[in-house]
């Protein structure tokens, strides 16, 4: 099982880390919540619980709880900017449908 993270997902994570002054990394899980079932939540982490499955990819730490890990194997974290917005984007090959919304995924 993994979790990825690209170059720039990275960069972001560390920039943001910086600025904050305190942090571990991201931590990355899913929710029911949304019409097509399931929708990805993110947080700045400040420290590791002893239940996360933790990747770490260009020296940032990817946080998983145990219940999501199965959801997101095979998922890459990036960070991309389209015209004036920017944001992070997952590419998770388990993902079979999104609503319309794009709130939500169904696995």
């Amino acid at each position: 099982m993994s979790v990825t993270l690209t170059e720039a997902a990275a960069r972001h994570v560390t920039r943001y880390i910086a600025k904050r002054g305190r942090g571990v990394g991201v931590r990355l899980g899913v929710k029911t919540t949304g019409c097509s079932g399931l929708a990805y939540k993110l947080e700045y982490a400040d420290e590791v619980a002893p239940e996360d499955v933790v990747f770490e990819g260009h020296g940032v730490k990817v946080l998983i709880d145990p219940k999501s890990l199965p959801y997101l194997d095979g998922t890459e974290l990036d960070f991309v900017r389209e015209g004036l917005n920017e944001g992070f984007k997952f590419r998770n090959p388990r993902e079979k449908d999104r609503c319309g919304c794009g709130e939500s995924f169904r696995i």
